[in-house]
């Protein structure tokens, strides 16, 4: 269903539309944290260890699919601003044809690189084989994973963020209850989850397909799934931007995961959990940059480009306020928060120490994701890459290294990293949205 997000109160626009889109990404998540929470209620700490590992590659798998996507839900975006149904219907079509392709590729290519990668993230000797096997499972499971999410940036991109909520609201508890058979009940350990994931994602892909056929939302002829250049070269100049930004982002969790790994398992597990409810935490940043995006969009294909802005100062307020409040919590429950994935005191003190430092990052990256929402939205998303690029490379990464050799006796340090990162992020795309504006005046 399309909505027009051109009127009436930004603030208004922005929690309605970014209330569906937090829950699914709650949903998304609670994915993964599922995973991990009962693969610690039944299992030791090399089989968590193999879910976190495993859960963190796919995760870096999604949300460069999502990023890519990102290009067809602005294009759509603006269309719809515009009221041009014609060019909706054109980059709607070719958005499909472009994930069909890029999903049978990417899969077979994961298949044959799966082992490697396991090597590649320095996976602690005990968890190798369960890595291996979660992977192999979930790789299969591709296909449906870039569906949905094509699915899902269709209908955001036209002001719909309700709809994929309801399909993936359905798809986590089958996600759950499926864990727990598979992993509980029949004690298929790292195996089973990776097979709970890729059934439920494939039941949220079945019931999205049945609503469009259903509600005949999307009016798409043959003709828009016929690739035409200009179309493709729009929906790529923005989305893989993003989608590099959103992988590198991911590989420098990765390149982290590996610099706790070399420290052995039971930093690996505690490093593996934090990641997970820091996942969770993101969950507003994540949710408002889409959202800026999504409504963002819209008034520029409209013209109003006052109104842009607002969305975006609006945004980053009620991100920023509450990574705040989430920075100061966790100074006094993570340790209780820890004990609910594992029953390890020594895996509990190592992350506690993790995260006590990394939580401060919920306010300085709710800056930065919320501008780079905005950046996207004007169709200038490679600003987003240059600043994660920046961040990455100069501070999070040697950050981290630097942190693990100098103090090998606490996570602490290590924690700091992200953060410090974020705000070199933050600093960039001020300046940059202050330079922008100079040049409109």
């Amino acid at each position: 269903m399309t909505k027009n997000l051109t009127e009436g109160s930004i603030l208004k626009n922005i929690v309605l539309f970014s209330l569906p889109y937090l829950l699914s990404y709650f949903l998304q998540t609670l994915y993964g944290m599922a995973d991990l929470f009962l693969a610690g209620q039944f299992n030791g700490a090399a089989v968590i260890s193999a879910v976190s590992i495993g859960s963190q590659v796919m995760h870096m798998l999604t949300v460069i699919i999502v990023g890519l996507a990102m290009g067809g839900t602005v294009l759509i975006g603006q269309a719809v601003g515009a009221k041009d149904g014609k060019r909706a219907a054109k980059v709607t079509g070719n958005t499909v044809s472009l994930f069909l392709l890029f999903s049978a590729v990417i899969t077979v290519v994961l298949l044959i690189a799966c082992r490697g990668i396991v090597t590649l993230v320095s996976t602690p000797p005990e968890s190798v084989e369960q890595t291996v096997a979660y992977l192999r499972v979930c790789f299969l499971g591709i296909p449906f994973i870039v569906a949905y999410n094509v699915i899902a940036s269709i209908y955001r991109g036209m002001g719909d963020s309700k709809s994929p909520m309801i399909f993936v609201i359905i798809a986590c508890t089958l996600n759950i209850l499926l864990d727990w058979l598979f992993m509980g009940v029949m004690g298929l350990q790292a195996e089973g989850a990776a097979v709970a994931t890729v059934i439920a994602q494939a039941v949220s892909v079945i019931i999205s397909l049945a609503a469009v056929v259903r509600t005949r939302s999307m009016k798409l002829g043959k003709q828009d799934f016929k690739i035409e250049r200009s179309v493709m070269s729009s929906i790529l100049k923005i989305g893989v931007p993003v989608a590099c930004q959103d992988g590198f982002i991911q590989i420098s969790f990765i390149v982290i995961t590996i610099i706790a790994n070399k420290r052995g398992v039971n930093v690996a597990a505690a490093v593996g959990i934090v990641e997970k409810i820091i996942c969770f935490l993101f969950l507003i940043p994540s949710s408002m940059l889409s959202s800026i995006s999504a409504i963002a969009a819209q008034n520029i294909g409209a013209g109003y480009k006052d109104r842009a802005r607002h969305t975006l100062y609006a945004g980053t307020a009620i991100a920023v306020g509450i990574g705040a409040i989430f920075a100061i919590a966790f100074q006094f429950i993570s340790a209780p928060v820890l004990s609910l994935f594992t029953r390890d005191e020594l895996v509990v003190t190592l992350g506690t120490q993790y995260l006590k430092s990394y939580v401060t990052d919920c306010v300085l990256a709710a800056i930065h994701f919320c501008f780079s929402g905005y950046f996207t939205a004007m169709g200038k998303s490679i600003i987003s890459f240059i600043h994660n690029s920046f961040s990455i490379i100069l501070i999070r990464i040697p950050g981290a290294y630097l942190a693990s050799k100098f103090w090998p006796e606490t996570l602490f340090p290590m924690g700091c990293a992200a953060p410090l990162g974020s705000l070199l992020s933050a600093i960039i795309c001020i300046g940059v949205f202050l330079y922008l504006r100079r040049k409109e005046v």
